[in-house]
């Protein structure tokens, strides 16, 4: 199977080709430009460059939040349209579990927390054993020392990743700062969680945010 996973859920956009296990390419770009301006270009030159055709991709798969919620919508929009196009399905991946799956071959818990503002993160907890991930906790938003009592009381050692670690590694020195190279969002990992994930159909897809955007919050005022 052939899956061309996005992820736009944060400042870097990226694109990655997984064919059953095997991670044929990846690009990301880390760019002050709105992902809508680089995405479909990404896609085309991460295909280009593995010599397969987006007719031949089996199944889109994109970050569906939390995150950005411009950039999850961009991410969102780009694979509806591929999908629409081409009759084929799609599926919609935590980015939190993205996160996680880019970690697989860590042993142990891992959390995965994205800073949202003040002391709130984006947070997903996880296991796993080098091969398979399991998830321990639903993806919430939660205060920071309510996440760190949480992980006080998992097995040890606690691997985190994404741009809140830096302010939980400060708080809790004990905690393992995952490397450079699996510390924010990647496309990659979309792909590998794709793989266990239930295809739906295009107009199914639908962000998850997990706190209202400012426009419900305008609404409900």
């Amino acid at each position: 199977m052939l899956i061309l996973a996005i992820d736009t859920s944060g400042h870097t956009a990226s694109a990655a080709l997984l064919e059953d296990s095997t991670l044929r390419a990846q690009v990301s770009l880390y760019t002050l430009r709105t992902h809508s301006q680089v995405m479909l270009p990404l896609c085309r030159q991460l295909l280009d460059n593995a010599g397969v055709t987006l007719e031949e991709i089996d199944l889109f798969a994109v970050a569906d939040g939390p995150g950005s919620y411009t950039g999850l919508r961009i991410g969102i929009s780009a694979v509806k349209g591929m999908a629409f196009a081409l009759g084929k399905p799609c599926a919609g991946i935590s980015t939190l579990e993205g996160m996680a799956y880019n970690l697989l071959g860590t042993r142990g818990t891992l959390c995965c927390a994205i800073h949202a503002r003040q002391q709130l993160h984006y947070c997903g907890i996880f296991s796993s054993d080098g091969r398979e991930i399991t998830r321990l906790t639903e993806d919430a938003i939660l205060p920071q020392e309510q996440l760190l009592e949480q992980l006080r009381t998992l097995p040890q050692p606690v691997t985190v990743c994404g741009d809140g670690a830096v302010m939980l590694l400060e708080a809790e020195p004990g905690l393992i700062q995952a490397p450079p190279h699996l510390l924010l969002q990647s496309a990659a990992g979309i792909a590998l969680a794709a793989r266990h994930a239930q295809p739906v159909d295009a107009d199914a897809l639908c962000a998850r945010y997990l706190q209202a955007t400012q426009a419900e919050k305008l609404k409900h005022e």
